[in-house]
């Protein structure tokens, strides 16, 4: 099979994690496809069109105010529609911890700008579509060290992040997936794949279960 200069497409077994998968939680037929991230250079890298995102009108989101005390952050749930399985991607510094795009807001940035920016910087990805939105500030609490950590690496002294998630749906092909990004930001991620809701939820760090549990609720209707 051919492969896009951008990426290596590559076969693993399930990560040895230290996390568990429920029992209700369907098994696949075939081992899960792991993609890994490229060494190689941007320059065969295909950007896709932006059409579908430049009509996009501003989200009212951007009107309210998150909870004081808490970073504001986008969240993006990007969906394959053949499947209904969701883009997941093991972090870098943390290679058990799986997790679905997210980033900050800038100032002055509209949340639905700044999903589409955050998915294009960490995922390469421009060919989708925002099909779903919650509609309220969703917020979780860093653990105290990892309270810590972020201090020192952000400058301020956050409690948690409130997020406004984002449901996107995937319009292009598995190739455009590249986990260099855009190539404006520092990788995050080493390793992504198609999952589903119920392992998205188990393969994230504890602290993010409850978020992603009420986010994936409020789109169950998509995976359907």
């Amino acid at each position: 099979m051919a492969l896009c200069r951008s990426f290596f497409l590559c076969s693993f077994p399930l990560p040895r994690l230290p996390l568990q998968f429920n029992t209700s939680i369907p098994s696949p037929n075939c081992p899960l496809k792991f993609h890994q991230i490229s060494t190689l250079p941007l320059l065969g890298f295909k950007r896709c069109k932006t059409a579908s995102f430049a009509s996009l009108p501003l989200s009212s989101s951007s009107m309210e105010n998150p909870p004081e005390g808490y970073r504001r952050n986008v969240g993006i749930c990007l969906m394959n529609p053949s499947n209904k399985k969701i883009f997941a991607a093991s972090r870098l510094d943390i290679p058990s911890a799986w997790q679905m795009p997210q980033g900050g807001v800038d100032d002055s940035e509209d949340p639905t700008n700044a999903a589409i920016r955050e998915l294009r910087e960490e995922t390469g990805v421009t060919s989708a579509e925002i099909v779903a939105e919650v509609p309220h500030w969703v917020t979780y609490d860093f653990p105290p060290d990892v309270r810590e950590k972020l201090r020192h690496q952000w400058g301020s002294d956050w409690k948690g992040q409130a997020q406004k998630w984002f449901l996107f749906k995937f319009t292009g092909n598995d190739e455009e997936i590249n986990l260099l990004g855009d190539g404006t930001e520092k990788p995050e991620f080493g390793e992504w794949s198609w999952i589903s809701p119920e392992q998205v939820i188990e393969l994230a760090v504890d602290f993010k279960k409850p978020v992603y549990k009420e986010v994936l609720s409020v789109f169950s209707q998509h995976f359907q």
